[in-house]
Parts: C-alpha cells; structure tokens; sequence
C-alpha cells in the first residue's frame, strides 16, 4: 500500500495489511486512559510497539470512548503536539493524529504527522480543506451519531449499504474539495453507533466494502463487543480481539488499528502464509 503525503511526492510505503499501534495521550480513553499522558511514558510505548511490528502509531489526544466528553482545542493540542515531536526526533515511523479538529490537524502535520484518523470522517468545519491543503492521506470513518450518544439505540435499514453509501458521499465530498481519491482510507466504525450483531456483520461482509477500490482500516481490540460474546473484561479480551482480526484480513482489511501489536502482528503473518499457500 502506498500513500502519497505531499505535494513532492514523498510516500508512505506500508506493507498490506499492517498495524497501527494506539497511543491515547489521554486520561479517560476506555482502555488506556491515563497510562501514557506524559511524554516519558508515550515514548516508552511507542518504542515498544515499533519493537513488535507495528507499521505506524495513531495518538489521540480526545477519548471517543462511548458517552465521552468533548476536549477543547487547546487541551487537545497540548496533549498531543509535544509527543509527536518527540516521536519524531528519534524515529521516522509514520504517525497518524487521531481528531476531527482542524488546527489539531494542521499542527499535527507541521509537527510530524503523516495521516489523519477522523472519526467524524472530515465533516466538521473547515475540515475538508484543511486536508486538501495539507495534502496528507486521510482515514474516513463511519459513525452514527457522536460519541456521547451513539450507543444508545444504533438502528439501520441495511447496515452495509448505509455505510457505503456514507462513504460514496464522504469520497466524492473529499474529491470535491481537492483531496486525491488515493489518498483515502476507509473505517466501518466497528462499535462506532452499532450494536454487537451490527459489528459481527461488518467483519462478515468486510470485502463489500472494497468495491470502492480504497484501502479498510478496523479498531477491533478490546471493544466491547468481545466482551459481550465472550463474557469478558476488558483486559481478558486479547484472544477474541485476534479471532476478529484474522476474519477481517482474510475478508480484506488492510490496517488493523490496535493496542496489542505483537500479538496482532503475528496474526496477521499467519493470514498471510495463508492467503500466499499453494
């Protein structure tokens, strides 16, 4: 997979599929929340997940943690700008700035990132041409509703034709506004707005969604509906996560976003041998 991130044709050269290791800078995210708010412990896990495998490192300075609270832009930007420049002193992996915040976006990029993760998928104002303006690639997700709200009651007329027909619109809005259509990478919003039934059925009908011709991106680790299946807590979800995983990249995911990297890693070489066996 290759993604162009400026206009002087500097690339991100990424081996498909691959994993993004999370790094939340922030202390109520539903998993980590609070273990790598300093940039001391941030390096620390950073390094690590390089050391596992990881391809690129998504940080994000706002939980969108089901019933989460908005971050003011200031805050935002403190949590999150002092990590990426010191990941970038000592590592030319690439980084993705996890926001729907324009200036977040624009001081992300100037200070080192290479992607933009939203999960709003650039829908907020002056998004759209940030980006273009930016010329980096973008990761589009789905979401019904917000954070706050969407797992109240998630419902669909057809969940698969909902969410592609979301992402036709989302395309053409970012072609329309000067980003490049092979700039863009798309995320289903596994446990963004749906109900366990509805996450089941995006990882079963994941490669629907490659008719676009774009790269898929899934968060599938530790998310709540392991635990529903499982009856799991969130630290005893590692195992389920990898079943999940090994479904979607034999159904066509490209990225696999993750706070387990070694683990995930290894089963994603696994599907690889797989897919390449006589």
């Amino acid at each position: 997979m290759t993604l162009q991130y400026s206009s002087a044709g500097e690339t991100l050269e990424l081996a498909q599929p691959c994993v993004m290791g999370i790094l939340n800078v922030t202390p109520d995210s539903f998993s980590d929340g609070g273990q790598f708010v300093s940039t001391d412990t941030a390096l620390v896990q950073v390094r690590k997940m390089i050391a596992d495998g990881a391809a690129m490192i998504d940080i994000g300075g706002e939980s969108t943690r089901p019933g989460a609270e908005t971050v003011d832009e200031a805050e935002e930007l403190a949590r999150v700008i002092p990590v990426i420049e010191a990941i970038r002193k000592e590592s030319d992996i690439p980084i993705s700035i996890d926001t729907s915040k324009a200036q977040v976006m624009r001081d992300a990029v100037h200070a080192g990132a290479n992607l933009i993760n939203d999960v709003y998928a650039l829908q907020a104002e002056g998004v759209l041409e940030t980006v273009a303006e930016l010329e980096v690639p973008v990761c589009l997700m789905h979401m019904q509703g917000e954070p706050r709200t969407m797992q109240q009651s998630p419902a669909y007329s057809d969940l698969i034709k909902d969410i592609q027909n979301f992402f036709k619109m989302r395309l053409d809005a970012c072609v329309n506004a000067g980003i490049k259509r092979e700039q863009i990478i798309f995320d289903p919003g596994f446990g963004f707005g749906k109900t366990p039934e509805h996450n089941l059925s995006l990882i079963k009908y994941l490669d629907q969604f490659l008719e676009l011709g774009l790269p898929i991106l899934l968060g599938l680790s530790r998310k709540s509906t392991i635990g529903y299946i499982l009856n799991k807590e969130m630290n005893d979800r590692l195992y389920g996560g990898i079943a999940l995983t090994t479904l979607a990249v034999c159904n066509g995911a490209s990225i696999i976003r993750t706070h387990d990297v070694a683990a995930t890693v290894d089963a994603i070489k696994i599907c690889q041998a797989m897919q390449l066996a006589p």
